[in-house]
């Protein structure tokens, strides 16, 4: 399976990114084997005024992720990413590879809808 994590840097080193629609990059990579697949730069978001949940997801989707591991998702990307068909996972934090690892482990909650509000 292919899982998107919202980055401050690159790798399985980094810090996961407590704002999804914000983030520096989204690290995809291999639930399985742990291979970093790819990672794609936030920039454009990272500054946006609005907008910034609908573009994340959006390139999520496009990156043909199969879920999202994160610690927070808003509503606006939540709705881009369910209408896409990924799986959000929420409680994502300190590494790529610790949310990995706690994803492995069942100990993300998948979300039913938005557990933030936008623009927090």
């Amino acid at each position: 399976m292919k899982v998107c994590i919202p980055a401050e840097g690159t790798g399985l080193a980094a810090k996961v990114d407590a704002r999804l629609g914000r983030a520096e990059h989204f690290v995809v990579v291999d639930s399985e084997s742990g291979e970093v697949l790819q990672t794609i730069p936030n920039k454009q978001n990272k500054q946006a005024a609005a907008g910034a949940g609908v573009q994340a997801g959006q390139t999520i989707a496009g990156a043909g992720a199969d879920a999202v591991l994160c610690a927070h998702c808003g509503p606006k990307a939540f709705r881009v990413l369910q209408a896409a068909g990924l799986k959000v996972y929420t409680g994502a934090t300190r590494t790529v590879g610790d949310a990995l690892r706690a994803f492995r482990n069942g100990e993300l909650t998948e979300a039913q809808g938005a557990d933030i509000e936008g623009h927090w």
